[in-house]
C-alpha cells in the first residue's frame, strides 16, 4: 500500500487564503491571527492565474513571494495551489474555443469559474506552462507542505459538448473498442438505426428530440472522467519533475457533484482530500456527513485522509443557507476526524467583502474576532491540538457498502422504471440505518477485497460486471452475510439487460427470481407481513432458493415476497424488494452477522480508531440530550479520566484514549 504523505503532523487545522482580495497591510493581519487561532496550513494561489499572468506572458510574483514569506514567518506551512481552476480572462478573449458548451450546444461564457474545456490544447499549453513557472520557483521553498491541483476538477465543466470534446470523446472510443463494430455490439446501435459506420459519425451526446442512447450516455460520463484524470496527471508530473512535496486535488464526495469516477481517480493522489458541505436540501445532512466520510476513507483505502474544505458556518449556494449552532463546526469536525481524517481546513480565512461568495462564512467573519464564530475557531483549534495523538491511526469497521459511479450513472438513465427512484437515496438510507445502530461501515468498490467484512451491503448496485458480482457470491459461500436492494444487479458495464429475469447477476446467490418491476406513485404506500411500510417499488418476485422474510399484504403484489433471505453455500443473503425503513432489518442482520450495534440512540455516533496498540473512542452526540456509554481511559477533549463510562452532554463530543480498567 502507498504510503500517504500528510502535510502536517497531528491533526491539522487548515485553511483557503486569497490574499489578491486584500491589501498587504490586512496580510500581515491576517498572518498574525492564524498564528494565534493554530492554523497549521494555508491554500494560497488556488485562483491565482490573472494574478501571476495578468497578460499573455507577463509574469508577477512579487505578490505570491510575500505571502508564503509571510506565513513561512509565522510558521504556517503551505499548500500551494497551481493557479489554474479559472483561466483569466485575456485567454478566452484572445482563444474563445477555450470556453465549454453545455448539453445543448450553446456555449458558456466567462464571468464565473472553470470556464474552460477539459479537452482545449489551447487551454491546457497555457495552463501547463503556468505550472511549470509555479513548481520551478517554489518547488523547494521550505514553507511549501503539499502541492494542490487546480481546485474541484470538474465541478462546473465536467461534461463539455464542444467540438474539441466530441474529437476527444471520438479518440477515447477508438481506444476502448478498437474496432467500430465493437462499439456498435456494445451501444446496442441496432436499435433506433442508430448503427454506426466510421467513428467520424459519433458525437457527443448532446440533447435530442427524444431519449438519447443510455451506453453512449454512460460512456460519454466514463470519457469525461477520463479526460479530467489526464488534466490531472499532466499538471501532476510537471510539479513532481520539480519537487519533492505530496501532490493531491480536492474531490468532491458529496451529494450533489456525480462527474468523476473517484474510484479511478484515487491512486494518483498522495494523500487523499474532500471538500464536503452540510448539504441542508437533505433530510439528514449529518447523516451524509458521515457517508461522505466513510467513502472518502474508502477512497483512500482506510488510511488517513484531509478534508480540504468546510465551512465554518452558512454556505452561500443553496436555497436556504442556515448558519451552523455553537459546537456544531466543533461536531462537525469531529466527525470528519472520527471517520479517517488527519486534516480539517475551512473555505476560507477570511470572508470576502466581494465576488459570488461574499455571503460565505469564513474563520474569519466580516464581523471579526469579537463574535461567537470566532470563539468557535479557537475552541475547535485547542480541541484539535488535544487529540493529535489519534492521527495516523485507522478507523474500525466489520461491515462495507459497495458504492459505484458507474452504477448511479446508469441507474439514473433518463429513461428508467421510476424517476423517483434515485441511486444515492438507497445508499444513504443504507449507511443511515447502519450508523444509527453505532455500525461503522466501510464504504468501498464493487470488486474490492470483501474478505474482513461480517457483512457487506450492497445498495442498488444496477450496473455490476460478471467479476464483480461474482466476488459477491464467493463470499458470500465462504460465509459472508450479504444485504442486496432493488434496482441491483440489472445491467452489465455496457448498460445491457441481464435476461432471464431480476436481480439479473444476483438471482442465484439471493435465491429469487422477479418476472417484472411494479413501482408505485409517490405518495402511495404499501403495506408488509412485518408491520413496515413499502414506497416506490415493488416487483412480481418469487423465491427459488430463498425464504420469505417478509411479504406484501396491500398493494398491486399483495401475497408476494417483499423481503427474503437465502442459504448460499456457508453464508446468507437477503434481498429487499421494496423502499422500506432498514433499521429493523439492519439490527437483525448485523446480529445475525455477529455484529453487536453499539447504540440504539439516532443521534449518537460512535466510532473507534485504532494503531499501533492504541485505541481511541469517538462519541458525537447530535442530540439535546445527554448520553452515557460504557468506556474506560482518558478524555482527550476534557483532559478527564473515564472510568467505566462517559457522559457527553447534548451536543456535545469525546475523544477516549482507550485504557485497560
Amino acid at each position: 500500500m502507498k504510503t500517504v504523505r500528510m502535510p502536517v503532523p497531528g491533526v491539522s487545522l487548515g485553511c483557503d487564503y486569497n490574499p489578491e482580495q486584500w491589501s498587504p497591510d490586512v496580510w500581515r493581519e491576517d498572518a498574525a491571527l492564524m498564528r494565534k487561532a493554530g492554523v497549521d496550513l494555508v491554500a494560497v494561489n488556488i485562483f491565482g492565474w490573472s494574478n501571476l499572468e495578468p497578460s499573455p506572458g507577463e509574469y508577477r510574483f512579487d505578490d505570491l513571494d510575500e505571502v508564503i514569506e509571510l506565513l513561512h514567518a509565522h510558521g504556517i506551512r503551505v499548500n500551494l495551489g497551481t493557479g489554474t481552476a479559472s483561466p483569466p480572462p485575456w485567454l478566452t478573449t484572445l482563444y474563445p474555443a477555450v470556453l465549454p458548451a453545455a448539453a445543448d450546444g450553446t456555449v458558456r461564457f466567462a464571468g464565473g469559474r472553470q470556464a474552460w474545456c477539459p479537452s482545449s490544447a489551447v487551454f491546457r499549453d497555457r495552463a501547463l506552462d503556468l505550472v511549470g513557472r509555479v513548481a520551478r520557483r517554489y518547488g523547494n521553498h521550505p514553507a511549501l507542505a503539499l502541492w494542490h491541483v487546480s481546485n474541484e476538477l470538474g465541478c462546473h465543466n465536467a461534461l463539455c459538448y464542444c467540438e474539441s470534446s466530441a474529437e476527444a470523446f471520438r479518440n477515447w472510443l477508438r481506444s476502448r473498442y478498437r474496432k467500430i463494430e465493437t462499439l456498435n455490439e456494445a451501444w446496442g446501435t441496432s436499435f433506433w438505426s442508430q448503427r454506426y459506420g466510421d467513428w467520424s459519425e459519433i458525437q457527443v451526446p448532446r440533447l435530442a428530440l427524444s431519449l438519447r442512447n443510455p451506453a453512449q450516455l454512460v460512456d460519454f460520463q466514463r470519457f469525461s472522467s477520463d479526460e479530467l484524470l489526464g488534466y490531472y496527471r499532466a499538471e501532476a508530473e510537471i510539479l513532481r519533475k520539480h519537487s519533492a512535496a505530496p501532490v493531491t486535488t480536492n474531490f468532491m464526495v458529496t451529494a450533489h457533484i456525480r462527474n468523476l469516477d473517484y474510484w479511478s481517480w484515487a491512486p494518483e493522489m498522495d494523500v487523499i482530500a474532500n471538500d464536503h458541505y452540510l448539504d441542508h436540501r437533505l433530510g439528514d445532512p449529518v447523516a451524509e456527513l458521515s457517508f461522505a466520510a466513510d467513502l472518502t476513507r474508502g477512497l483512500a483505502g482506510g488510511r488517513p485522509w484531509m478534508l480540504m474544505e468546510q465551512a465554518a458556518g452558512a454556505v452561500n449556494w443553496q436555497p436556504h443557507n442556515l448558519t451552523k449552532a455553537p459546537g456544531e463546526m466543533i461536531r462537525n469536525s469531529l466527525t470528519h476526524v472520527a471517520r479517517g481524517a488527519d486534516s480539517v481546513c475551512f473555505f476560507q480565512w477570511r470572508a470576502s467583502a466581494q465576488g459570488a461568495e461574499k455571503f460565505h462564512s469564513a474563520l474569519l467573519p466580516h464581523a471579526g474576532t469579537d463574535t461567537v464564530a470566532w470563539r468557535e475557531v479557537l475552541k475547535l483549534s485547542q480541541t484539535l491540538d488535544r487529540i493529535g495523538e489519534v492521527a495516523g491511526t485507522e478507523v474500525e469497521a466489520d461491515v462495507a457498502l459497495l458504492f459505484s459511479w458507474e452504477s448511479w450513472w446508469s441507474a439514473e438513465g433518463e429513461a428508467r422504471p421510476s424517476q423517483a427512484v434515485g441511486y444515492l437515496d438507497q445508499v444513504h438510507a443504507s449507511h443511515r440505518a447502519l450508523r444509527e445502530l453505532g455500525v461503522t461501515t466501510d464504504v468501498i468498490a464493487p470488486g474490492a477485497d470483501l474478505s474482513g467484512y461480517k457483512l457487506v451491503v450492497v445498495p442498488c448496485l444496477h450496473m455490476v460486471s460478471d467479476t464483480d458480482a461474482q466476488a459477491i457470491a464467493d463470499y458470500v459461500a465462504d460465509g459472508g452475510h450479504v444485504l442486496v436492494t432493488f434496482f441491483s444487479g440489472i445491467v452489465d458495464e455496457r448498460d445491457r439487460v441481464r435476461l432471464g429475469g431480476y436481480p439479473g447477476a444476483f438471482r442465484e446467490v439471493l435465491g429469487v427470481l422477479a418476472e417484472e418491476f411494479a413501482p408505485l406513485l409517490p405518495g402511495v404506500e404499501v403495506e408488509l407481513s412485518n408491520g413496515a411500510t413499502g414506497t416506490l417499488w415493488t416487483e412480481r418476485l418469487r423465491t427459488t432458493t430463498a425464504s420469505e422474510v417478509a411479504t406484501f399484504t396491500t398493494g398491486p403484489m399483495a401475497g408476494i415476497p417483499a423481503i427474503t433471505r437465502n442459504r448460499h453455500g456457508s453464508g446468507t443473503a437477503w434481498y429487499v424488494a421494496t423502499n422500506t425503513d432498514l433499521s429493523s432489518l439492519l439490527h437483525e442482520v448485523t446480529t445475525t452477522a455477529g455484529l453487536t450495534p453499539r447504540t440504539s440512540n439516532t443521534n449518537l455516533e460512535v466510532v473507534r480508531r485504532s494503531g499501533d496498540g492504541r485505541g481511541y473512542l469517538f462519541v458525537l452526540n447530535h442530540g439535546t440530550d445527554p448520553v452515557e456509554i460504557p468506556a474506560h481511559g482518558h478524555d482527550l477533549v476534557t483532559d478527564r479520566p473515564v472510568n467505566g463510562r462517559i457522559r457527553v452532554e447534548g451536543g456535545g463530543v469525546a475523544v477516549v484514549r482507550e485504557e485497560a480498567p
